[in-house]
């Protein structure tokens, strides 16, 4: 299975775990924006980038490459996400039909690459463990999504 079909269904996984939780979907037209999908959670707008992740055999860990890859018909060039380009990024692991839910300023804050960790046999939870189906902070966020858009006005001025 290739890479494109890996995150196509990666993102399909991702829309119908959204349905389910009741939220809508919105997906951009073409992929030249740095997010994948967006969702209407109570009526604030999130953006998406869902990433798929692969099993390294040698590691015994689920691996995802956390930068953005631009391609023409014969460059692939890879560049660091920003903060700005999207609110949080869902890496899915097909195999095991599980989600990590990293909001942006995690997931830009590994290095080119974050590994996950799903085996019980370690003593210590890595770092990674607490985005497993973290499905609430998108919620969380959502909640204090009309905070973040209003700018403060002073007393007596028009809203």
């Amino acid at each position: 299975m290739g890479t494109k079909l890996k995150g196509d269904i990666a993102e399909q996984a991702a829309i119908l775990q959204a349905l389910k939780l009741g939220w809508g979907v919105l997906k951009p037209v073409g992929d030249r924006l740095p997010y994948d999908l967006v969702f209407d959670v109570e009526g604030t707008l999130v953006k998406i980038q869902v990433k798929s992740a692969w099993f390294n055999q040698a590691r015994g860990n689920y691996v995802v490459d956390n930068r953005r890859t631009k391609t023409n018909r014969r460059v692939m060039i890879r560049d660091t996400y920003t903060a700005a380009d999207f609110d949080f990024a869902l890496v899915f692991m097909g195999d095991l039909d599980l989600f990590y839910v990293f909001p942006v300023e995690v997931f830009i804050g590994y290095g080119s690459e974050i590994h996950m960790v799903e085996a019980d046999r370690r003593q210590r939870k890595p770092d990674s463990a607490k985005y497993r189906d973290a499905w609430e902070l998108i919620l969380q966020w959502a909640a204090c999504g009309e905070t973040r858009m209003r700018t403060p006005v002073k007393l007596g001025e028009k809203v």
